[in-house]
């Protein structure tokens, strides 16, 4: 008699970690840049409607992934709880891209109800990751000075990403409720804002001090920075209309004057990290999900530019959002084939082994330059 038993999962599935939702965050910023280039070209819009279909589905996949295989070890790992940002962002970037372009093929109001479910939920989780990874790091997770390295800044990053993505959904909300909404998101943008200064400074000393080469992390620096400029500029709209005079028109002008210079600082950090991936490159730089970093913070530079281009039509904005968007899918081209073949991470491994998250990080941290909890 033929037994009727399912059959028993491997008992050596690896860990799921949250930093695989990067991979949705780069991706649907694809789509969600090009919706606000400067300049347009033929095919773009259909092309990013597809990619943001290409992210949703992604996110859907991930999450079933992440609802069974995800373990709360990775919270204690000092490494690998930065990621826990990343899930809040990739919701949010499902959500904007679904009201930027997924409503012209399923509809304002599909649109709108997506956007709205997935904001709130990521605005949710990422401002308790902006408060309890950091309350974890500092008090439970072993921290050492030398684990200081860019992904500090993922948990605190994703109230930003809301704070954009709130901006879009101001002009339809009722009247009455249009003021509260913009006040939260101007807080939101002030969270991820100081938590960025008071950590900045331990970034630059870790990696001039430290000799640390957290390539391609170093890259996440021009997350908060580029989501910055986006933020103030796409909160200067709904702000000149909802506040009162004369901090309306104070909303506009601090968009313009906060952008440029925060843009200005975005340039330089990207030739730093520019020269530094070079110099990683040529001593061997094997393929990580860490290489995620080179898609999603250079979106944000793009959005950041773009709005600026919207407020002044200048051509250096222009030029800057649309470099850098060439760079972005460049980047995205490299990485994302090389996820679907890193099967490893995505799919576990045949090794009949068993190992734990604290065995597995050293190993890692060699091959990638990341520090581990460990060393």
């Amino acid at each position: 008699m033929t037994s009727t038993l399912p059959r028993p999962l491997p008992t050596c599935a690896p860990e799921f970690g949250p930093n695989l939702f990067a991979s949705i965050m780069g991706t649907g910023i694809v789509a969600t840049a090009a919706a606000s280039l400067p300049l347009g070209f033929p095919g773009l819009r259909p092309a990013a409607t597809l990619v943001w279909a290409v992210a949703a589905v992604l996110l859907v996949v991930v999450s079933a992934m992440a609802l069974t295989r995800l373990r709360r070890s990775s919270l204690e790992d000092p490494v690998m709880a930065q990621f826990w940002g990343a899930p809040p962002m990739a919701l949010c970037t499902v959500g904007s891209g679904a009201l930027l372009l997924g409503k012209d093929w399923i509809g304002l109001d599909a649109a709108l109800a997506v956007d709205w479910t997935l904001w709130t939920i990521g605005t949710a989780i990422g401002l308790g990751t902006a408060i309890w990874v950091p309350v974890k790091m500092m008090t439970t997770q072993q921290v050492r000075e030398s684990h200081t390295f860019a992904g500090w800044l993922m948990p605190v990053v994703p109230p930003m990403v809301s704070a954009s993505g709130g901006a879009l959904l101001v002009p339809h909300l009722p009247p009455e409720f249009r003021l509260t909404m913009v006040l939260g998101c101007y807080a939101m943008f002030g969270v991820s804002l100081f938590a960025t200064l008071c950590l900045l400074p331990q970034i630059w000393q870790r990696l001039v001090l430290g000799r640390s080469d957290s390539v391609p992390t170093v890259w996440i620096v021009l997350g908060p920075l580029g989501q910055s400029i986006t933020a103030a500029n796409l909160l200067a709209g709904p702000a000149a209309t909802v506040l009162p005079a004369p901090y309306g028109q104070a909303a506009v002008a601090f968009g313009l004057l906060y952008g440029v210079p925060t843009l200005g600082f975005a340039l330089v950090w990207s030739a730093i990290a520019a020269l530094l991936t070079g110099r990683a490159a040529r001593r061997g730089l094997p393929f990580t999900l860490s290489w995620w970093s080179f898609t999603f913070p250079v979106g944000t530079v793009v959005t950041g530019a773009s709005a600026l281009f919207a407020r002044v039509h200048s051509g250096l904005f222009a030029v800057v959002a649309v470099t850098g968007y060439v760079v972005l899918v460049g980047a995205w081209l490299t990485v994302a084939p090389r996820t679907l073949r890193y099967r490893r991470s995505l799919w576990g491994t045949t090794s009949t082994s068993t190992w734990t998250p604290a065995q597995r990080w050293p190993r890692r941290s060699r091959r990638t330059g990341v520090p581990s909890a460990t060393n």
